[in-house]
C-alpha cells in the first residue's frame, strides 16, 4: 500500500464519490499498464490527452483518478469509481509527490551534474542499501514527471530516498528540488550538456545549484571541488569538495585504472576499489563515501558497495563480442566532457594490442557545437589506433585528429548502419572498441551487431 483514499482526499478535496479507507498500492500513467487498486493520474501533453483512456484505466485496475476541472466527465464508470478534480493533473502530480515524500519522510539525497549523475545515483544507492532500506530512480525517471513517479512508487518502508536531477533549460532543478525537499544534494560536475539551451557553461552552473532551491536548513552540499565554475559556493559552512586538488575537503590521490576496476585512495587515509573504469569514476566515488559518512555507514560497507556496483546499463560496460573482442558499451549519451573521459580511460586500458575509437554526435550544443565536437580531439593521441566518427558534427573531431595525426587511421562515416562492416577486421582478442555518442544515435544497435 502507498496510501489510502482517504489520506488522498485530505490532498484533494473535491472529490466525486464515497471515500473510504480502501488502499491505493500504485500510481499509473499509461493506462495500458495493469496496476491493481491504483490511482490514474493523465497526463496531457502537446499532442495527447490520457483523460480520453480513462475506461482503459479503469479496466486495468485504476479505482480513482486525479481529473482535471472543465474536462468531460468520464462516463461508463461504476459509482465505487472515485474522481479526484484538480486544476492541472501534472501539477497535482507533483504536489502528490511532495506530500508522499513528507508522509514517509526519507533521508531525501538528490543528485545533478551535466555527466555522472546516473553513475553517482547508482553508487549512492548501493552504498545506501548496505545498511538502509533504500529506494532510487530507475532508469532515467528524473524529469518533472520521472521524479515525481519515483517518489510516489516508494515503499511505505524507505528509510533512504535517492533522486537522480535531470533538466534541459532554467528552473528546472529548482521545480525538482522543491518537489523532492532533499537533506542532501550533489553536483557531480559542470559540463556542456544543454548548453544550447543554457547559453554558456556559467549558465549550467547556475542551474545546477538551483538544487539548493529545495535543500532543508542542516542539508549538506557535495560537490566537484575541482570546478572552477563553483568557487563561489566553496565558503559555505554546508558544502563539502570533492575532488583531487589538495582544497579539497576530499581528496582523492593515487588512482590506478586497471583490467576491470579503478582503485584510489581518499584523504581519510582509506583505499577503495571501484568496479568501474576511470579517474572521473573515482570521484563520482568519492561523493558516494562522503553520503555514507553523513548516513553514518561504516567504511567496510562502503568499500563492500563499491567493489560490487550494478550499474544502469549501457555506462561504460566492458563486452566481449565476436572472436572474443573487447567492447565498451558507453553509449546512453555523451556530452563533450564525458567523451573526452571515455576516451582517456580506453588510452590508460592495457592487454590490447588495437584500440578503436567510434564516436557519435554530440546533441544540443547549438551554435558551438562544431567547436565542441573539434575540443574532443585533444585528447586523442598515438595510444589510439584507429578513429571513426558517425554522424554529422562529430566530423569535426576525425578532420581535427587528421590535421595532429596523418598517419593514424581516421574515417568519418555518415550513417551508423555502415559501421558493422568497417570493423570487421578488427574484430580479435586483442582489440578493444569503444562506442559513445549521444543518446539519440543509438550506437548500441551497432554492439548488437558485433556480438
Amino acid at each position: 500500500m502507498l496510501f489510502t483514499v482517504n489520506w488522498l482526499n485530505k490532498i484533494f478535496p473535491n472529490v466525486k464519490g464515497e471515500v473510504t479507507d480502501k488502499k491505493i498500492d500504485s500510481i499509473l500513467t499509461d493506462s495500458r499498464k495493469k496496476a491493481k487498486d491504483s490511482l490514474f493520474i493523465p497526463i496531457v501533453g502537446e499532442n495527447f490527452d490520457s483523460h480520453e483512456f480513462i475506461n482503459q484505466a479503469y479496466e486495468n485496475g485504476a479505482i480513482a483518478t486525479l481529473w482535471e476541472k472543465g474536462r468531460k466527465e468520464p462516463e461508463g464508470l461504476p459509482e465505487s469509481f472515485l474522481v479526484f478534480y484538480v486544476d492541472d493533473t501534472i501539477k497535482a502530480l507533483q504536489f502528490l509527490a511532495n506530500a508522499y515524500r513528507h508522509e514517509i519522510n526519507p533521508t531525501v539525497i538528490g543528485i545533478t551534474g551535466s555527466n555522472g549523475k546516473t553513475t553517482t545515483k547508482d553508487i549512492v544507492a548501493s552504498i545506501a542499501k548496505e545498511q538502509y532500506k533504500t529506494h532510487f530512480t530507475n532508469g532515467n525517471l528524473n524529469n518533472e514527471l520521472g521524479l515525481p513517479f519515483t517518489i510516489l512508487s516508494m515503499p511505505r518502508e524507505t528509510e533512504v530516498l535517492v533522486l537522480e536531477m535531470g533538466m534541459s533549460s532554467f528552473g528546472e532543478i529548482e521545480l525538482l528540488s522543491n518537489i523532492a525537499k532533499p537533506d542532501y544534494a550533489v553536483i557531480t560536475n559542470i559540463g556542456e550538456s544543454h548548453i544550447e539551451y543554457l547559453g554558456s557553461r556559467e549558465g549550467i552552473a547556475k542551474a545546477k545549484l538551483e538544487i539548493i532551491t529545495g535543500l532543508s536548513n542542516t542539508g549538506k552540499l557535495i560537490i566537484d571541488g575541482d570546478e572552477s565554475l563553483l568557487n563561489h559556493v566553496h565558503q559555505q559552512d554546508n558544502v563539502v569538495k570533492v575532488g583531487f586538488s589538495s582544497k579539497n575537503d576530499f581528496v582523492i590521490s593515487n588512482v590506478e585504472i586497471l583490467h576491470h576496476k579503478t582503485t584510489f585512495t581518499g584523504s581519510d587515509g582509506e583505499d577503495y576499489t571501484v568496479s568501474l573504469l576511470g579517474s572521473h569514476h573515482a570521484k563520482n566515488s568519492g561523493y558516494g563515501i562522503i553520503i555514507g559518512k553523513l548516513l553514518g555507514i561504516p567504511k567496510e560497507k562502503v568499500k563492500k558497495a563499491l567493489e560490487t556496483l550494478q550499474l544502469t546499463g549501457m555506462r561504460f560496460e566492458l563486452l566481449k563480442g565476436r572472436n572474443d573482442v573487447s567492447l565498451i558499451n558507453d553509449a546512453y549519451n555523451a556530452s563533450p566532457t564525458s567523451m573526452m573521459a571515455a576516451v582517456e580511460v580506453v588510452k590508460q586500458m592495457d592487454g590490447f594490442e588495437t584500440k578503436v575509437v567510434v564516436l557519435g554526435d554530440i546533441y544540443e550544443l547549438g551554435d558551438q557545437s562544431k567547436k565542441l565536437h573539434a575540443n574532443v580531439a585533444n585528447v586523442i593521441n598515438e595510444q589510439i589506433s584507429v578513429l571513426y566518427t558517425v554522424g554529422n558534427d562529430s566530423k569535426a573531431i576525425s578532420d581535427a585528429v587528421k590535421g595532429k595525426f596523418p598517419n593514424m587511421t581516421v574515417k568519418h562515416i555518415e550513417n551508423k548502419e555502415d559501421v558493422p562492416n568497417e570493423l570487421q577486421d578488427y574484430l580479435n582478442n586483442q582489440t578493444l572498441i569503444l562506442f559513445k555518442g549521444s543518446r539519440g544515435m543509438e550506437l548500441e544497435t551497432v554492439i548488437r551487431q558485433l556480438q
